[in-house]
């Protein structure tokens, strides 16, 4: 169970992180979109686990490269700018979060000819495959 404490530093990396790869990306990615989605940080605040949405979704994999390998300097800057805030910035992991294109795949087979809830009878064929 998060504290108080884990949720209000949770809260400023995540805004924080958000604006250092806005400011990152308008320089070198022009039409593309990085969201901070969500933020954990452990009890000791020594690590934190951060969550990425990229728009679009083709140049997903090459950016989250980019921006692990970046990791370092991203902390840096994320440092500077919570100085007066945190004495220690906590290490941080980056993951994908693909809820969106989990939620994108769910409509488009709702919208398909394969929508088991309209036809049951494909999840019997599915089944035997």
């Amino acid at each position: 169970m998060e504290t108080n404490r884990q949720k209000k530093i949770a809260g400023v990396l995540q805004e924080e992180l958000a604006d250092v790869l806005r400011i990152s990306t308008q320089e070198k990615l022009k039409g593309v979109i990085i969201s901070v989605t969500k933020v954990k940080v452990t009890p000791d605040l020594n690590e934190a686990k951060v969550y990425l949405s990229v728009f679009p979704s083709n140049k997903r994999d090459a950016i989250f490269k980019e921006i692990v390998s970046d990791s370092s300097k991203i902390k840096h800057q994320l440092a500077q700018r919570m100085r007066h805030q945190m004495r220690k910035m906590p290490d941080l992991t980056f993951y994908i979060d693909d809820s969106l294109d989990y939620i994108d795949n769910i409509d488009a087979a709702l919208k398909n000819k394969e929508n088991p809830i309209l036809n049951p009878e494909i999840l019997s064929e599915k089944k035997k495959k």
